[in-house]
């Protein structure tokens, strides 16, 4: 058996287990395979009682890497911590900062309720814009700033309306995300009419316009368009338009458009190629509204909480960091703001 090294009888006797008509004992197979195994390994060779002193080495140094890994992660920790706190103090005290300054600046700059002094608040600003935009929220159960509830949420309006009416701005939305003030149109007219008789004087105090997407607008006819002055001479009472939008003159706005476009186009009532982005534009200013020139947030971030969107593509959208609620304040630095921007439509 050349592999092996065993010659033909050693093989014959292995495979039969036997020699010579006799059975072959354990002893008798290691003895033939014997000589053919591998010499015994020397002494040079690493011993079993080596190897496990090698293994308890290893181990012992196993065992005091974690140490390391856990002063690196603790220093780690202390690390992340530090930068944590030094930057939770600074933007604690910039934040306490900001409401201190912002609480000064409303007690030294308040209007009192009186126009001629938002008049001279705004005098000098280069612009103003026609159409201004503000979101408010409406929270049942959280209170701000004294109020909370339906009746803040009319305060706040009531305020932006007589602010805007002393700036002589004309139009006014205003955007809540579930137009809670759309089903009582009657009640909010009286509610801004008498604040805006308290800041003008009930000779002095301008015609007003509820008015709401998909609904008949709310007026008083009896409201006479002009007033006499002192010298005799008549002259033209302004006007204001109190605009409420909410989430469903948005998006829905937009489905229901391309819906009815689509039966028009597919009935032949107007072509596809005069579906374009004029066509929609003028729809929804009809239906909606028109892109307000300025939009403000009273809230410390730019949330827009669904605002119509294709109204706001060319919109100035102001708010102040930190600041919660509706203040004069804000009011006064979006309009100071939008009276220094410039506007560069496809240049």
């Amino acid at each position: 058996m050349a592999t092996t090294g065993l010659t033909l009888k050693e093989q014959t006797a292995f495979l039969r287990d036997s020699l010579n008509g006799k059975p072959l004992t354990p002893e008798e197979r290691e003895a033939l395979l014997k000589s053919h195994l591998p010499p015994t390994p020397s002494s040079s060779s690493p011993t079993p009682s080596r190897t496990n002193s090698k293994r308890a080495k290893t181990r012992k140094v196993r065992l005091h890497k974690p140490k390391t890994g856990r002063i690196r992660n603790f220093v780690h920790f202390v690390i992340y911590q530090t930068i944590a706190l030094i930057f939770s103090v600074f933007f604690r005290f910039r934040r306490a900062w900001r409401l201190f300054w912002y609480k000064v600046c409303g007690v030294m700059g308040h209007h009192h309720r009186s126009p001629e002094w938002i008049v001279n608040d705004v005098k000098n600003l280069e612009q103003l814009p026609r159409h201004l935009s503000v979101v408010l929220d409406y929270n049942e159960d959280d209170e701000d700033q004294g109020t909370a509830g339906l009746e803040g949420l009319l305060n706040d309006v009531c305020e932006i309306a007589a602010w805007s009416a002393s700036a002589g701005i004309p139009l006014v939305s205003i955007y809540e995300r579930t137009g809670a003030l759309k089903n009582y149109p009657k009640q909010t007219y009286e509610a801004i009419s008498r604040t805006l008789e308290t800041y003008f004087g009930p000779h002095r105090c301008p015609s007003l316009t509820i008015k709401s997407p998909h609904m008949p607008s709310y007026s008083r006819p009896t409201t006479p368009t002009s007033e006499t002055t002192e010298d005799g001479t008549m002259t033209s009472r302004p006007h204001l338009t109190v605009l409420f939008l909410s989430e469903l003159d948005g998006r829905n706005t937009l489905i229901d458009l391309t819906v009815t476009l689509s039966h028009m186009a597919q009935k032949g009532d107007v072509r596809v190629d005069q579906i374009n982005a004029n066509l929609i534009d003028a729809e929804l200013n009809d239906h909606v509204s028109t892109e307000p020139d300025l939009l403000i947030l009273f809230s410390p971030t730019v949330v827009l909480k669904g605002y119509p969107p294709w109204q706001l593509r060319l919109t100035e959208i102001f708010h102040l960091p930190d600041n919660k609620g509706v203040n004069y304040q804000v009011f006064l630095q979006a309009l100071k703001k939008f009276g220094k921007a410039e506007f560069r439509v496809g240049k």
